[in-house]
C-alpha cells in the first residue's frame, strides 16, 4: 500500500511540474493569459527600462518578441502559432490586417491617454475613427546626406538632385520596393501609391538611369556606413537619420521637395490576443505623455503624443527635420494597401531594377 501511495505521490509531483514547465512555455510562446502579454514589435523599438517600470505597475509579466518587416508579421500571426496581444504594423499592413479580419476593435473607453495623441495623426485613411489601430511613432523617407563629402556647390533640395553626375557610385539605396519606386514616381510628379503600369515603367527606366550613382543597396548597413563617412548620401528613415546625426555631426537629413512618405507605426490588437484587458493596459501605458516622451527619445523616431513635447527636450522638439510644420506634412503621402497583385508588381520591378545594376 505504501509503495502504491508513493508511487501516486510521486505521479502528483511529475504533474505538476510538467504543468509548470507547460505553463512557462506557453508564455514563452506566447500563449498568454491575465499575468501574461506577448508583445510583437520591430527590433529596438522601444525603451526596455519602460517594459520592467510597465511589469512592477501591473504585475503582467512581458513576453517580448521582434520581427524585421510587416510582412514577416503578418504572416506569423496569420499562421497562429504563437498568440500576440499586441503588434504594430506599419499603416498599409493595419489596413491589410483589417481586410483580412486579423484585429480586433480597440476599446477606447480603456485607452483615456488617447486623448495625448495630435488629432492630425488621428482618423487616417487607412482606419477611420481608429478602430483598430493608435500610432505608436512617425516619421518620413528622405535624403540622408554628409556636408563634407557633398561635391563643391551642391545644394539639395530633392530627388531630382540624386541624378547629378557629380555623385557618381556615392548613394545608398535602402532595400525596399515601395520606398525606391516611390522615389522614382515622387522624382516624375506620380503618387506613391500609383498603380498605373506606364508610369511605374516610367519610374523603372528613371531609376536605371540613376545606376551610375548607385553605390549599394542595402538594408540598415546604411546607418553604419554614413556614420563612418564611406558615404555621401542615403535613402532612408528620418528615425535612422536622427540616429547617425548622433553619431557624426557631418550628417543632415531633408525630405525632398517633389514629396515623399509620411509613415506611421501603429498599436494593434490581434485576434490571437488572450489578454484583451492586459493589451489595452499596455497600450495606454505607452500612451502615457512621460512615458511617450522616455521612449521618444531612446528611439529617437517622431512621437505623435503632442503632451509628450513638453517633457522632452528642447532641441529635439523644434528640429524641424523631425517634426516639420504642418504644411509639408499635408504635402506626404501615407503608402496605401495596393493589393497583392500590384504589390507583387511593384516588387517585381525593384527586383528588375537591381537586376539591371549588376
Amino acid at each position: 500500500m505504501k509503495s502504491i501511495m508513493r508511487s501516486l505521490s510521486a505521479i502528483l509531483i511529475v504533474s505538476i511540474v510538467l504543468l509548470i514547465m507547460i505553463n512557462r512555455l506557453n508564455a514563452a510562446q506566447g500563449f498568454s493569459g491575465d499575468n501574461t502579454l506577448t508583445v510583437y514589435n520591430w527590433g529596438d523599438y522601444i525603451d526596455e527600462e519602460l517594459i520592467t517600470l510597465f511589469e512592477e505597475e501591473t504585475g503582467i509579466t512581458i513576453v517580448y518578441e521582434t520581427f524585421d518587416s510587416n510582412e514577416a508579421m503578418m504572416t506569423k500571426i496569420q499562421q497562429g502559432g504563437t498568440t500576440y496581444d499586441v503588434a504594430v504594423p506599419s499603416e498599409y499592413m493595419v489596413q491589410k490586417m483589417v481586410e483580412e479580419d486579423l484585429l480586433i476593435e480597440l476599446d477606447h473607453s480603456k485607452l483615456p491617454n488617447l486623448s495625448n495623441i495630435d488629432e492630425r495623426f488621428m482618423d487616417l485613411p487607412f482606419d477611420p475613427n481608429n478602430q483598430y489601430s493608435i500610432p505608436y511613432f512617425w516619421g518620413t523617407v528622405g535624403i540622408i546626406f554628409n556636408t563634407n563629402l557633398l561635391p563643391e556647390g551642391m545644394e539639395l533640395t530633392g530627388w531630382h538632385d540624386l541624378w547629378d553626375p557629380a555623385l557618381e557610385n556615392q548613394i545608398l539605396l535602402i532595400d525596399g520596393a515601395r520606398e525606391i519606386i516611390g522615389m522614382g514616381l515622387n522624382s516624375l510628379g506620380y503618387s506613391l501609391n500609383d498603380t498605373n503600369p506606364e508610369h511605374l515603367y516610367q519610374a523603372l527606366e528613371k531609376l536605371e538611369e540613376l545606376t551610375p550613382n548607385v553605390r549599394a543597396i542595402v538594408g540598415d548597413e546604411n546607418k553604419m556606413l554614413m556614420a563612418n563617412n564611406e558615404a555621401t548620401i542615403a535613402i532612408g528613415w528620418s528615425g535612422d537619420a536622427a540616429d547617425i546625426m548622433g553619431e557624426n555631426e557631418a550628417i543632415d537629413y531633408l525630405v525632398p521637395e517633389e514629396g515623399s512618405n509620411l509613415w506611421f507605426d501603429n498599436f494593434v490588437i490581434p485576434k490571437t490576443a488572450r489578454n484583451i484587458d492586459g493589451a489595452h493596459q499596455f497600450i495606454n501605458f505607452m500612451l502615457d505623455a512621460e512615458i511617450a516622451a522616455q521612449n521618444t527619445e531612446y528611439v529617437s523616431y517622431s512621437t505623435p503624443n503632442k503632451e509628450a513635447l513638453q517633457f522632452m527636450p528642447e532641441e529635439m522638439v523644434e528640429d524641424e527635420r523631425f517634426y516639420p510644420d504642418p504644411e509639408l506634412t499635408d504635402r506626404l503621402e501615407v503608402y496605401e494597401n495596393l493589393g497583392q497583385r500590384n504589390l507583387a508588381f511593384y516588387n517585381e520591378l525593384f527586383l528588375q531594377f537591381k537586376m539591371y545594376r549588376k
